[in-house]
């Protein structure tokens, strides 16, 4: 489904900002209310919009979960390629994302515990022990500053110091 015009608009708009409502993005695009209801309609049921999501920084709200991402090498299953080993991965609730990417290794996975030895454990007791895995590279986020375009970085001012004689 190929989407262009005033409902790739809409997209970018709901993308940018879910909880914009109908009356609003009709205005920014220059259409009426009832056209946007019934597009986003169309959108939620083709399963174009998966969902809507906040993007929350756990920092400040006083927790710090840890994430890591393991660069995963598997073996492709004859048949079915790399998507049975993705399913298995994908079923893991700690798994917050799931990439093929090219390179040396063939997954990039997001996972996200409480603790670092939470994230740790979960790489040695379920994903490394899985058919078809090769190997592991287990990288931790020491700080997050930007994250699907929103800035978690608050610069700190520079202060500077009066000149005296």
């Amino acid at each position: 489904m190929a989407v262009a015009g005033e409902a790739e608009e809409i997209l970018k708009i709901l993308e940018r900002d879910a909880r914009l409502g109908a009356k609003e993005i009709a205005t920014m695009v220059g259409s009426t209310e009832a056209k946007v209801r019934k597009l986003v309609k169309d959108f939620e049921r083709k399963g174009v919009i998966r969902r809507y999501k906040t993007a929350i920084n756990w920092e400040k709200a006083g927790q710090e979960p840890v994430y890591a991402m393991i660069d995963v090498k598997v073996t492709p299953e004859r048949g079915r390629g790399y998507d049975a080993v993705a399913e298995r991965i994908m079923r893991f609730p700690e798994v917050q994302t799931l990439y093929l990417i090219s390179g040396a290794y063939d997954f990039s996975v997001l996972v996200k515990g409480k603790t670092m030895k939470e994230a740790a454990t979960f790489v040695a007791e379920k994903l490394a022990p899985l058919e078809r895995v090769q190997s592991t590279s287990t990288h931790f986020l020491l700080k997050k500053y930007k994250e699907d375009g929103d800035i978690f970085f608050d610069k700190e001012e520079r202060r500077r110091l009066a000149v005296t004689p």
